[in-house]
């Protein structure tokens, strides 16, 4: 199984997005793999950004994707990794980062927990916080 960050989706569903055809493959890869998944968080990341939020679930399980809540083991995997980029966000910038993790970290310590590869386009902030979880970038 592979586990979708929010940006492929998106970026599949954008035949302008420089990483349009790049994202489609690694749905069809995974697909017809062992298996492509989303969870919840990344579903309503592109709810937000779409014109009928109400379809967003659907049309991405007719990709053959499969939409997935997000494992309670995952919360303390993601907690953990929040407070070192806080912590780091702070130092560097002096800049406080938002009490509550960023989505990116939800789906990062799920991809963690299960031992997936996550296919994404931000690469530095799951290499820098999420180190053991393989990545396939564009």
């Amino acid at each position: 199984m592979i586990l979708l960050d929010t940006n492929v989706l998106i970026h599949a569903s954008d035949p302008r997005s420089k990483y349009c055809r790049w994202a489609r493959r690694m749905i069809a890869d995974g697909v017809a793999g062992d298996g492509a998944a989303v969870n919840a968080v990344g579903v309503a990341e592109v709810c937000v950004g779409d014109a009928k939020p109400h379809t967003v679930a659907d049309r991405i399980r007719s990709w053959g994707v499969t939409v997935l809540d997000v494992p309670a083991a995952a919360c303390e995997v993601c907690a953990r990794a929040y407070q070192a980029y806080r912590k780091r966000r702070k130092s560097e910038s002096g800049k406080e980062a938002p009490a509550v993790p960023l989505p990116d970290f939800f789906i990062g310590a799920h991809a963690e927990i299960m031992g997936w590869t996550l296919v994404t386009g931000d690469e530095d902030r799951f290499r820098k916080y999420f180190p053991a979880v393989p990545l396939k970038t564009p």
